[in-house]
């Protein structure tokens, strides 16, 4: 082999070690990259960098074409039911034209889908260039926290006002950020009837049919409910405890009430003062019912609901009342009085 030759050899090694190392690199700078979520792998570490006692909401690039062209937007959640962890509201959208884009992504309902085919399809959503052209979509975090003081609050805000209130402002986003939205599709939250009555008020100019199971009935819904569920379970994984609870590989279990797991999560991390980590939705009968023979009873004073008596001279006394008839009392001028000047009405 001549010295030239040896000499290519080595520059082309030289050349594909360099591409290997920039794509490191620029895989290294999007995981790091924490305030835009451009795959799978950088899901987690923007959630992790955000406080998990509040909301997070997420609204993905608008593709140019879905300002243009009247798109389909569904609505689906994740986490409804658990006793731990966020619950999860997401959008996803496109024009009506691309219903071939959520095809080739495989959508269906994400509750059918195992949770690798779940993170392939999110992925793609965000990686695909025939995907990223021309579907969006956005997740609102709903934090425990948030869950458990709006159902607790004097004024008590349900799970069904905070879903719906989480959808709507979703869709209100989606309109703010320049999406030409022409039909909606929502996974209902209690009676179809009602809240399809309460959307069409909010936005009377859409097409929006809310149905049960509609994540199952309509690809947009679906990807909708993909992008919740896999937002859901990372969230699950990159959970801080700010209570300084080490717990390994988060086994706490699916979250469910039901799930033994679970139980023992709950049974074995509670604090007899403050009750729960903020991973737990304190509303929860479940939560609850594990508090009541282990925490201490805490009373609270109610505020004095009698009107303090005041013991100076009242205002009143400085103004006359009306007899019973309606005529008005009142007294002589001090003026005229003194002049023994009186008021002639006939003469």
């Amino acid at each position: 082999m001549s010295d030239n030759e040896d000499m290519e050899i080595k520059q082309e090694n030289e050349t594909i070690e360099d591409i290997d190392e920039k794509e490191d690199k620029l895989e290294e700078e999007d995981i790091t990259e924490t305030n835009k979520i451009t795959s799978l792998k950088t899901l987690g570490p923007f959630i992790a960098s955000k406080e998990n006692s509040k909301n997070t909401v997420y609204l993905s690039d608008v593709p140019a074409v879905c300002k243009d062209k009247p798109c389909m937007l569904g609505v689906d959640e994740a986490g409804r039911g658990p006793v731990l962890g966020p619950m999860v509201y997401g959008i996803a959208y496109c024009p009506l034209e691309s219903k071939k884009a959520l095809e080739d992504l495989g959508c269906a309902d994400s509750k059918q889908l195992t949770e690798e085919k779940r993170d392939i399809i999110f992925n793609d959503i965000n990686t695909k260039d025939y995907a990223t052209s021309c579907i969006g979509w956005a997740v609102e975090i709903i934090s425990p926290n948030t869950i458990s003081t709006s159902m607790y609050r004097r004024s008590k805000c349900s799970l069904n006002e905070v879903s719906m209130d989480s959808a709507m402002g979703l869709i209100q986003q989606a309109i703010d950020a320049g999406v030409n939205i022409s039909e909606v599709y929502v996974d209902t939250v209690g009676p179809p009837e009602k809240y399809q009555e309460k959307l069409l008020k909010r936005f009377p100019t859409f097409k929006i049919t809310v149905a049960k199971k509609a994540d199952s009935t309509y690809p947009i819904v679906s990807a909708a409910s993909i992008c919740a569920k896999v937002t859901r379970d990372h969230a699950l994984k990159v959970w801080n405890f700010p209570e300084g609870l080490v717990i390994k590989d988060n086994a706490f279990g699916s979250g469910y009430p039901g799930d033994p797991v679970t139980k023992r999560f709950l049974a074995e991390h509670i604090d007899v003062v403050f009750g729960f980590p903020r991973l737990v939705r304190f509303s929860w009968s479940t939560a609850e019912n594990a508090l009541a023979d282990k925490a201490f009873d805490m009373e609270f004073d109610e505020p004095d609901t009698e009107k303090p008596k005041y013991a100076g001279t009242k205002l009143t006394k400085f103004f006359k009342g009306t007899t019973k008839s309606g005529e008005v009392i009142r007294e002589e001028c001090r003026f005229f009085k003194q002049r023994h000047l009186a008021n002639v009405i006939d003469f």
